[in-house]
């Protein structure tokens, strides 16, 4: 896909699957058919292939290029595929130029694996990713990746970098960016569900979703809440549904992750294990998470 057509396509809910593995820490390829199937049924606008909640960092080259394959095969063109790229130097690349070998639309390039490196390196870095998939390129700003608007300048003069996905939660620094390059990349939310009406109050209308990957119609409905500007609505949603869930997510590293593993298995989908650093959910915070469906299921998020 044309890097200005994929801009494009994203508005609305970018969905974010895990990568399931079977007990022997296995790739679930089976697995991972039926939960996009399962999110697919929703109308999401785009999906990330071995993103972040995908544990892009737990996977073989291998892994990821099977992920990626089996979701562009399970989207049949409906919506653009957004492949994970990262780690750094050669293996970047290698990533970058394998999602388009297998027919990706996009890639997402997380920051490198050295933190705070200098920014001619990392120019250097996602001029590589861009240079070796000849895909439009969305740049993930997260953890240490937090840049000042000049530096988010450079990087948007990187030859197919089109979009910007924050993953910081800095509203005000956001805005300076924004401010700083207008209409010259297409803008992403991307810290989290909860952070929707932030996004939405400043004009983006596309985020990423990780609640997605389990209740595909609450991620949709807090879009159309925040593109349709009721803001009453749209709180009171966050409140009583996403916040619940964001609070548990914060309790241990690795959360964000299995958390949403724990509740795929709990509908009957499959998220099964993580691999490690990540942790696995306390059994006292499964009987949370069992409560958050609960409440999902009668709001109508989920189906019986």
């Amino acid at each position: 896909m044309n890097p200005q057509e994929l801009c494009t396509k994203l508005e609305g809910v970018i969905g974010f699957p895990v990568t399931p593995f079977n007990d022997d820490h296995s790739l679930d390829l089976d697995g991972h058919r039926k939960n996009i199937r399962y999110m697919l049924a929703q109308p999401m606008c785009a999906l990330v292939a071995a993103g972040g909640t995908g544990e892009l960092y737990s996977l073989t080259p291998e892994e990821v290029r099977q992920v990626v394959e089996a979701t562009i095969e399970e989207a049949a063109g409906r919506m653009p595929v957004i492949a994970g790229v990262g780690f750094a130097g050669g293996l970047a690349k290698r990533l970058a130029a394998q999602a388009a070998d297998c027919g990706a639309d996009g890639v997402l390039a997380f920051p490198p694996y050295y933190p705070n490196a200098e920014m001619d390196g990392l120019v250097n870095y996602y001029s590589s990713i861009a240079e070796a998939s000849g895909l439009g390129v969305l740049i993930y700003s997260r953890d240490w990746a937090n840049y000042t608007p000049a530096q988010a300048e450079r990087l948007a003069e990187i030859p197919n970098v089109v979009a910007w996905k924050d993953g910081t939660a800095d509203i005000r620094r956001y805005q300076m960016i924004r401010e700083r390059l207008g209409d010259r990349l297409h803008w992403i939310g991307g810290a989290g569900d909860d952070m929707v009406p932030g996004y939405y109050t400043i004009g983006i209308r596309a985020y990423t979703s990780s609640i997605s990957a389990v209740a595909p119609k609450l991620s949709v409905k807090l879009h159309e809440l925040g593109a349709a500007g009721e803001s009453a609505a749209l709180n009171q949603l966050v409140n009583d549904h996403v916040v619940p869930l964001y609070a548990l997510r914060t309790k241990r590293k690795g959360y964000e992750v299995s958390a949403m593993k724990v509740m795929l298995d709990m509908l009957g989908l499959r998220g099964g294990i993580v691999r490690p650093p990540l942790v696995e959910v306390a059994e006292a915070e499964r009987a949370e998470l069992q409560t958050i469906l609960d409440g999902w299921r009668s709001a109508g998020f989920l189906d019986d």
